[in-house]
């Protein structure tokens, strides 16, 4: 038995590399893939897998973490930011898609409660298809793009009552309306148990549980809160998957959730693959042979359908045609959420074996075909534009931020620490936006207490780099003292971003080399910023202009540190060094009252023979001489402009000195 379920579970996986690959090459969503391989390897193709209890099993795994993942990542605070127009539009196009299809089902003679189950299947369409397209096309945060999130948010939402209502439905005809309506209210009942109680424990927990900074431990923690809601639900007569959505919904709100999300996404991307596997296997091939061509008028039907409500929908509410068209393509095929309710309908008598069939069949077929109409939804969309109608695209720009899309050219600020925080500070005080990755749960809940943009999360993990904008961000700051946890951030943040400038700090003069070709742009090592500071002070008490001083640190930190760390400078920049130590420079000297200058002019002094320097002008009362003639003599006051070496402008320093401090010096 045990051999049986490990042959099983090979030949998955084999499928599924197999299949990664082979869509990674052919440009197509992997779930398609997964469907078709499902088909081939299950009972009703090659039967490489005769009987999938297992299977099953781990697919009822893939689907609540898909959901588990789906609730985390709906909020209230996206629900909120959602706009009026995009929360009509998702609204009304699942209601009416819903309302227009038990229509129809009507009049082909289904009862009512199996009239109104097909609207809620074919009124879904599939988020994780829909959006990986549109992120693979680049177009996630274009117009369109939030605009078609913020309705498969919505969407996805709505999985919950329909959920609720499918044992409702499928009872109806054999119990009276108390019976249904006593079944919705202690359905409802347990739900808000669960969620209040939940909703109490769970970020606590989760809280505490971070603290331990043991990752291991944290993400077992995070599938027990999972799985055990999940289980607890179906305990009740629920779903299994409701209750995987529910578990994430309470902890949507949680500063934890993107690392949440980051850890339990290999695992659900794993899981779920088995879960679209196990639905292609469901599908009978034989079925399909001999209805297929009601399969195929069924499949253009609900492309028909949902495209055209979906265009009539947005066009009304954005004014918008090219829009309208754009979405209308986009959200026309059937979604994964559906074969979550296919299977309950079926265990509540709401599909019979042969309509099962017939539905997977659709669709998948509308599935693979989702790329496609997405391309011919964007031809056909710029048909109005090719001739001159005027499209309001502006109309639905402030509306369509249904989804919270990261800012355009902020900064990411990794590490909280103090290096980071008088950052973050510096850039809320100048208007720059900004984001900040922390690990440590109690300065992440009381920075956001302080109104931070921040999350806890592992900048190590490209999901979270991601999930704060690192495609839009203009600059990342590493600021942590973990150099093996900075390795890995640099070299996952060049690889997500080609064009960042990455800034880093270091405390550690051995990794200065490695992260410069790992891609940082500037390295910033602690203590040699120490010892930049200290010698331009000291360079400033040899009267040695800024200008000057600059350019001798901008060398040092061009060169990588190099001097500090002992090498030797080279070529251009050894003669740009020897220019700065040895040429001509210039400052001023004021001369004081016991000055010997006092009363001289400037050829008794004959500054220029006894120290090299020259005066090139003088400042009395605000006024500048640069010529002088016989009267003009030294007062109190006067300021000298010299011009000179180095050394030259030290000894006439000390010839201009008063008498008492040279008397001190040579007594010294």
């Amino acid at each position: 038995m045990e051999t049986d379920f490990l042959k099983q579970l090979l030949i998955v996986l084999s499928a599924t590399i197999a299949i990664v690959f082979l869509c990674q090459k052919l440009r197509l969503p992997t779930i398609v893939g997964f469907l078709l391989a499902g088909l081939v390897i299950g009972p009703n193709g090659v039967a490489l897998i005769e009987g999938f209890a297992h299977v099953e099993i781990l697919a009822e795994i893939g689907v609540a973490l898909l959901l588990f993942t789906i609730g985390i990542e709906f909020s209230l605070a996206a629900l909120v930011s959602v706009q009026r127009r995009v929360i009509w539009a998702g609204l009304l196009q699942v209601v009416v898609t819903v309302i227009v299809v038990t229509s129809l089902a009507r009049a082909l003679g289904a009862p009512m409660p199996q009239a109104i189950f097909f609207g809620f299947l074919i009124a879904l369409s599939s988020t994780a298809i829909v959006l990986r397209i549109y992120q693979e096309r680049g177009e996630i945060h274009s117009i369109h793009g939030r605009a078609v999130s913020g309705v498969l948010f919505l969407q996805d939402l709505s999985i919950v009552p329909m959920m609720l209502l499918v044992p409702v439905l499928g009872r109806s005809e054999t119990a009276s309306l108390w019976d249904v309506l006593w079944a919705s209210l202690q359905a409802v009942v347990v739900l808000l148990v669960i969620v209040i109680v939940a909703r109490k424990l769970l970020p606590r927990l989760l809280h505490h549980v971070a603290v331990l900074k043991n990752r291991e431990i944290f993400i077992l923690v995070v599938l027990w809160i999972c799985l055990g809601t999940a289980w607890l639900t179906a305990q009740t007569g629920l779903s299994l998957a409701l209750g995987a959505l529910v578990a994430g919904l309470v902890i949507s709100e949680s500063e934890l959730s993107h690392q949440i999300v980051a850890d339990v996404l290999p695992l659900r991307d794993c899981f779920s693959g088995i879960f679209f596997i196990s639905i292609g296997m469901l599908l009978d091939v034989e079925v399909l042979r001999q209805d297929f061509l009601p399969a195929i008028m069924q499949f253009l039907s609900i492309l028909i359908l949902k495209g055209g409500i979906a265009i009539v929908t947005f066009w009304a509410l954005f004014g918008s045609i090219s829009l309208a068209i754009i979405l209308g393509f986009s959200l026309a095929q059937v979604g994964e959420f559906s074969f979550i309710l296919a299977k309950s309908g079926v265990r509540h008598d709401l599909l019979t074996g042969k309509d099962e069939q017939m539905f997977l069949a659709v669709s998948i077929l509308s599935m693979i075909a989702t790329p496609w109409l997405i391309r011919i939804g964007h031809y056909f969309a710029r048909g109005p534009q090719r001739r001159g109608t005027p499209v309001q695209e502006g109309a639905a720009d402030d509306d369509a931020q249904a989804v919270m899309s990261p800012g355009r050219g902020h900064v990411i600020v990794v590490g909280y620490g103090v290096n980071g925080r008088n950052l973050a500070r510096v850039l809320k005080e100048v208007g720059v936006p900004h984001r900040i990755l922390e690990l440590d749960p109690d300065l992440v809940r009381s920075a956001t207490a302080a109104g931070e943009t921040i999350s806890f999360g592992d900048a190590a993990r490209p999901e979270i780099l991601r999930q704060a904008g690192i495609d839009s961000a203009r600059v990342l700051v590493i600021a942590i003292s973990d150099p093996s946890a900075t390795v890995r951030i640099v070299a996952q943040a060049r690889r997500l971003g080609p064009d960042l400038y990455i800034v880093v700090r270091t405390r550690y003069v051995a990794e200065i080399e490695h992260l410069y070709r790992l891609g940082a742009d500037e390295v910033i090592p602690e203590e040699f910023e120490t010892s930049i500071e200290i010698f331009a002070r000291v360079l400033d008490r040899y009267h040695i202009p800024r200008n000057l001083i600059s350019l001798q640190v901008e060398m040092i930190r061009q060169g990588h540190y190099g001097m500090l760390r002992g090498l030797r400078f080279q070529g251009k920049q050894l003669d740009e060094l020897n220019r700065f130590l040895v040429g001509i420079t210039a400052d001023i000297y004021m001369i004081l009252d016991r000055s010997p200058a006092v009363g001289k002019i400037l050829d008794e002094i004959d500054l220029q023979n006894r120290s090299g320097a020259t005066v090139i002008a003088a400042v009395r009362d605000g006024k500048f001489y640069y010529s002088f003639d016989a009267d003009f003599r030294l007062r109190a006051g006067d300021m000298l402009v010299l011009l000179g070496s180095h050394k030259a402008l030290d000894d006439a320093g000390q010839i201009l000195k008063p008498a008492s401090e040279n008397g001190a010096q040579s007594k010294s």
